[in-house]
């Protein structure tokens, strides 16, 4: 049986394939290697946005809720009505009792102008008891002269008896009439001290007032806060996510009914190690593979980097002192910013895994 002879071709092609697969290696080996001085890349990296939970602030029945998942909602926009009559009813009545110590008020403040009233009448009795006491003692004085003038004359025995006692009577009366004066002037004058403690009291009523009248302004504010509370609307642009709220549900204050995602700002937080921190700055240029779209080419740059690695945000953070200490690479969140995120908003989406590359050299 004859020997088949072995052809060149099938005694050199393995030993081509195999040089073709080195060089093919080397070469991306090679190019691995410059790529890993120049950039410092990471598969630990998501694509995070802002996100505003929508809640309950005030409990009560969902009475209406003009929203669907994952629709595109403005700021302000309605989209949940909880049933609003207890609260409407709560407001009417905080309402009353406001305008019924308004009322008080009212009238506490008239009280002040009657008491303010009596104490200028009050003030011109007494200027008109003091004119009367100053022309009654012009009389009584009179009359006292009168009397010396007629007692002179009858002991002179130039004037009668009567006429004499006549002199007496009227300087009795003109000087009692003085003393009724002064009691007058008197009694102006402690009626004036009333009228002034009379206005003191009114004020201090109105002051009261006021301050009851503030709590009922507070508590018409707070209902009304309430009221309003139970129409919840947007409080951001965006998307929302599932929503968890029906009509005919009953909700607490504090639930969350949904969350809206803005779908306008966008960037990117990669976790590296703290061993590629070393050449890593503000400001150096990233280049981002989405893998959701591997084609896509997105660009960015380093923004912010943490001041705490990731453990230490943790809910339990590790604790080195324990005596099973192993060493592991910490991780430090870079923040990355997406340049131009308007070109791709509508692809963009929260918690998108993403390779980022900086460049560091």
């Amino acid at each position: 049986m004859a020997t088949e002879q072995t052809t060149p071709v099938k005694k050199y092609l393995p030993r081509l394939i195999i040089l073709v697969v080195v060089i093919v290696a080397a070469i991306y080996g090679f190019n691995a290697y410059q790529h890993s001085q120049v950039y410092e890349t990471t598969d630990n990296a998501q694509i995070e946005g802002n996100a505003a939970p929508v809640l309950a602030r005030v409990a009560g029945y969902v009475q209406e809720a003009n929203v669907e998942d994952y629709a595109l909602v403005k700021k302000g926009q309605p989209l949940i009505t909880i049933d609003p009559q207890e609260y409407d009813v709560a407001l009417r009545q905080v309402e009353a009792d406001y305008q019924q110590t308004l009322a008080d008020l009212q009238t506490a403040q008239a009280d002040l102008q009657n008491a303010r009233a009596n104490l200028r009448n009050v003030q011109q009795n007494f200027r008109v008891a003091q004119s009367n006491a100053a022309v009654q003692a012009t009389r009584r004085d009179k009359a006292q002269k009168d009397l010396q003038r007629d007692q002179n004359l009858y002991q002179g025995q130039s004037l009668t008896k009567k006429q004499l006692e006549d002199s007496q009577s009227n300087a009795d009366v003109q000087a009692r009439q003085y003393d009724a004066n002064v009691q007058q002037i008197n009694l102006a004058r402690s009626s004036e001290d009333v009228s002034q403690a009379a206005i003191a009291r009114a004020q201090a009523n109105i002051l009261k007032v006021q301050a009851v009248l503030k709590v009922k302004q507070a508590a018409v504010d707070n209902a009304k806060l309430r009221l309003g509370y139970a129409r919840i609307t947007a409080p951001i642009s965006g998307k929302i996510g599932k929503k968890n709220v029906v009509v005919g549900q009953y909700v607490q204050p504090g639930q969350t009914l949904f969350t809206i995602v803005n779908d306008s700002t966008f960037w990117v937080v990669a976790n590296f190690k703290e061993t590629q921190l070393e050449k890593m700055r503000i400001g150096q240029p990233v280049d981002l593979k989405i893998d959701a779209y591997p084609d896509l080419d997105v660009k960015g740059k380093v923004v912010s980097l943490s001041e705490a690695t990731g453990a230490k945000f943790a809910l339990l953070p590790p604790d080195n002192a324990s005596g099973n200490f192993v060493k592991v690479t910490q991780r430090v969140p870079v923040k990355i910013e997406i340049q131009n995120p308007e070109k791709y908003k509508g692809l963009l989406r929260a918690g998108l895994s993403v390779e980022p590359a900086v460049k560091v050299q």
